[in-house]
């Protein structure tokens, strides 16, 4: 029986802990330059849509063309608002479009948020069945966040 008193057994134990260190900073190197190949070189990111997300897009709505400024109607044809804005929501759907309501020209105008998807487009128009100036006032006005 060897007279070491077990620092063979001790000299296992380092090699193996230094063995699991050298193994884990290797990892660690790998998964950082496999984390960098991905993350691509500043000024080469593709930037725009793909063709097929282009389809997609072009089939959309247009904000500026068929939403903002737009007269919005009820069910009777009678104009309730107008489109002042839409907001987005931190997962990128349109949540709230904000109408202006009451006034004339703009004087004694309140904005209002309504759920985006209460407004229907019908016939060309912007509609908002159920909906009267009245009902409309009565909201509480809509204020941005400062």
């Amino acid at each position: 029986m060897p007279l070491n008193h077990g620092w063979d057994k001790k000299r296992g134990a380092v090699k193996m802990k230094k063995s699991i260190v050298v193994a884990l900073v290797v990892s660690l190197a790998l998964s950082l330059t496999a984390g960098m190949a991905g993350a691509g070189v500043a000024g080469t990111a593709t930037i725009g849509v793909a063709v097929e997300e282009l389809k997609a897009v072009a089939l959309g709505w247009s904000a500026k063309k068929q939403m903002l400024d737009k007269d919005v109607y009820n069910d009777s044809n009678e104009k309730v608002g107008v489109v002042e804005d839409l907001i987005i929501a931190p997962d990128k759907a349109v949540s709230y479009v904000i109408l202006g309501v009451g006034g004339f020209l703009g004087l004694d105008r309140q904005d209002v948020a309504i759920p985006a998807g209460q407004l229907k487009f019908e016939g060309g128009k912007l509609m908002l069945p159920g909906a009267t100036k009245d009902a409309l006032k009565a909201l509480p006005k809509f204020e941005y966040a400062k």
